[in-house]
């Protein structure tokens, strides 16, 4: 079976719940942005993985499981599991363990330093992306949305790790 089928080529595609659709509706949007920040999470997990950063590594291969979920649940389907909702909680316990880890937070801070902490501030703002095109698709995705919040939570809180773990500070923005 080949790869392409030529069928989306008129602008229009299939989702989950079988409806054609044209590519520009919101839902389309939405799983294609969890898509792109899966994306760019494996981007981070190749460095992760480069540094020897096993802790992040495990934690991003959990997230881009997750989001395939999330992806799931966006296009109308199960994929089976407890899925995303039950991962908040677990996220929100590792965000709590890194955050202990690093000093308080006084200000805002720049985004930037080691080539791990730019790429996990760069997914970040990917992330931040996707919760807009999930909010666009409405009150039928409050699990993802929740997901996709505290995952941009955790990215923030790695990457302020990972500047750590490699001896470099965190860059306050000065306001």
């Amino acid at each position: 079976m080949a790869l392409y089928t030529g069928s989306g080529d008129d602008g229009f595609t299939v989702r989950g719940d079988g409806k054609r659709v044209s590519k520009a509706d919101a839902v389309v949007e939405a799983v294609g942005a969890v898509d792109e920040l899966s994306a760019a999470l494996g981007a981070c997990l190749a460095e992760a993985d480069r540094r020897g950063a096993d802790a992040v590594a495990a934690d991003l291969d959990e997230a881009q499981r997750q989001l395939l979920a999330v992806g799931a649940l966006l296009a109308g389907r199960s994929a089976g599991g407890e899925g995303p909702v039950a991962a908040v909680t677990a996220m929100e316990h590792r965000i709590d363990e890194v955050e202990r880890a690093l000093p308080p937070l006084r200000t805002f801070l720049l985004p930037g330093g080691c080539e791990l902490a730019c790429r996990l501030h760069a997914a970040r703002t990917v992330c931040r992306r996707a919760e807009r095109r999930v909010a666009a698709v409405g009150s039928a995705a409050p699990a993802a949305m929740r997901y996709l919040n505290r995952l941009s939570d955790l990215l923030f809180v790695l990457a302020r790790l990972a500047n750590r773990d490699a001896g470099v500070s965190d860059r306050p923005a000065g306001c």
